[in-house]
């Protein structure tokens, strides 16, 4: 008799448009029935099948389930982190995107993934949020959770922005430049790496600020703990800035805005393959010692 499964229902996400969805959903869906696992989906899973099934939107599958499965890239799981780190619920993430440093089960590892977890076996490495709220003219704005990061950037004028740093209410520096990121120790393999960035470990307790293309070289980027409070203030004379979270949502802002950045309390649950170390992804993504 098959060990009863730990968890009864499993939500699934999806990325829209990729076409071997449709081939997959349907044996995915009848495998998971046959454990005796619930599946609920979201409405662009739901337009892959021929079922006449309706999805919900993501925020109400979180609600719903014990665990997410997110079938696309890092974008879709970034998308997806958030509402699963709200209700405290895993994420088992397989990769059907181009790279993929966080989706790092591939689709060939979907159904042995499953299986593991559904035996209670599953790996769950905690990663830290960032909270991202922006003040305008004394009134709060935007309040999000980041997986990734928080950029200020200019927009589409060629000019640079100016920001104020200041971490735990002391004056750090000044900065020219295209931006300027902030970021988790996950995030620092997303934009903040492209900008010069390091390479953080995940269990590294830290928060990384990386300047986009500084006017001083010697503004270099910064790593503090990541019980500190970071605020971005944007200089008089700056115009057409935006602050983007996670790549996906962008704010618009206006001189004299300021961004405070502080670790949120919610962390997301991601499942690890059992066999596979973070420098082993590292190594393989980034094709280290490849000629």
């Amino acid at each position: 008799m098959p060990p009863t499964p730990s968890f009864k229902t499993i939500g699934i996400i999806s990325r829209p448009r990729r076409s071997n969805l449709a081939e997959i959903l349907p044996t995915l869906l009848r495998w998971l029935q046959e454990r005796g696992v619930a599946p609920v989906y979201d409405t662009e899973t739901a337009s892959f099948l021929n079922n006449g099934g309706i999805g919900k939107t993501r925020h109400h599958v979180a609600e719903e389930v014990d665990l997410l499965l997110v079938l696309g890239g890092d974008g879709t799981l970034l998308a997806a982190a958030r509402e699963a780190a709200s209700h405290g619920i895993p994420v088992l993430p397989i990769n059907m995107g181009s790279l993929g440093f966080l989706t790092s089960f591939t689709i060939e590892e979907l159904y042995p993934a499953l299986e593991n977890v559904l035996a209670g076996h599953a790996i769950i490495n905690e990663r830290v949020l960032l909270l991202v709220e922006c003040v305008s003219k004394g009134q709060n704005g935007t309040r999000q959770r980041v997986l990734n990061d928080a950029v200020v950037h200019k927009g589409t004028l060629a000019r640079m922005i100016e920001l104020e740093l200041r971490i735990d209410a002391s004056f750090v520096c000044r900065y020219r430049a295209d931006g300027l990121i902030v970021a988790t120790p996950t995030g620092s393999t997303a934009y903040s790496m492209s900008a010069g960035g390091p390479i953080v470990h995940p269990a590294v307790e830290s928060i990384l600020i990386t300047p986009i293309c500084p006017h001083t070289l010697s503004d270099r980027p910064v790593v503090v703990r990541d019980t500190s409070q970071i605020e971005l203030h944007l200089s008089e004379g700056s115009d057409s800035v935006f602050l983007t979270l996670d790549g996906q949502t962008g704010v618009p802002m206006q001189a004299d805005d300021r961004v405070r950045i502080t670790r949120a309390a919610e962390r997301l649950k991601l499942i690890q393959p059992p066999n596979k170390t973070y420098f082993e992804i590292l190594r393989n993504k980034l094709k280290w010692g490849e000629a």
